[in-house]
């Protein structure tokens, strides 16, 4: 059965897409079969890697909203990848009318279970019923934090909303930690935010942190991950030292 992972924060521009597709990658480089499913309307996993989302005719809007089977609109590329565009933006509306509108993705995900090792779900910039069906498939979630105050004081509310998941949809929903990333070293805010955030919010901070780099830029416009784009680049070598942390705590 797959091993569901969320990647979650409601804050935007905190490289949440990039570490999903990353360790999805770095996931697949291990030999594991992985499914990446995009939940944002602006699909920016499916734009970054190399699909325009534009030019799809079935995504995951017809899965959430139609129950299409979730493998007809699988496409084929790094990782196994299930594409978005704005289409999903009109989901919202349509899910909140539905009976059991938490567990859409999670029903959509039973059919595919065993085919993959891992789905990784590239939640939207937002908490509202696409990431809590997001989080509630999940079985772990990571949260990519940008290193600086604003998006700091978004893990608090996050957190907040994992708890209400749990009370309410997915009782078993774990956090694996908080992704530190776009980091600075030489910065003394940013090293300040990563050492407040662990401690305050009692969430385990991942090593090694996650390295500005113009590579990033230039893999999304490539369509490609970093990790085939630059693959000995030290921003993909980390991303591979987190899957592999991950891989190996399958039995935790």
């Amino acid at each position: 059965m797959a091993r569901v992972l969320a990647f979650a924060n409601q804050k935007g521009g905190v490289a949440k897409t990039t570490s999903t597709l990353s360790i999805a990658v770095a996931l697949a480089e291990r030999g594991r079969r992985v499914l990446a499913v995009d939940l944002d309307p602006q699909g920016a996993l499916t734009y970054s890697i190399g699909i325009d989302p534009d030019s799809v005719a079935e995504t995951v809007n017809d899965v959430l909203i139609r129950r299409l089977p979730i493998e007809k609109v699988v496409i084929q590329r790094e990782v196994d990848v299930v594409p978005s565009n704005i289409d999903l933006a009109g989901a919202e509306a349509v899910l909140l009318a539905k009976t059991g509108r938490e567990y859409a993705l999670q029903r959509a995900l039973r059919d595919v279970q065993d085919d993959y090792d891992y789905v990784v779900i590239d939640c939207p910039p937002s908490l509202g019923i696409l990431t809590i069906n997001g989080l509630t498939a999940a079985r772990q979630v990571v949260i990519p934090l940008q290193c600086e105050a604003l998006s700091h004081r978004g893990v608090g509310q996050l957190l907040e909303t994992l708890n209400d998941i749990r009370h309410f949809t997915n009782p078993d929903l774990k956090v694996i930690g908080v992704l530190p990333t776009l980091f600075d070293g030489r910065s003394k805010h940013a090293r300040d935010v990563l050492g407040d955030v662990g401690q305050r919010y009692d969430v385990e901070v991942l090593e090694p942190p996650i390295r500005k780099t113009i590579k990033f830029a230039e893999a999304t416009q490539a369509g490609k991950s970093i990790l085939s784009y630059a693959a000995s680049h030290p921003a993909a070598e980390a991303y591979r030292e987190h899957a592999r942390r991950i891989d190996e705590a399958e039995g935790v």
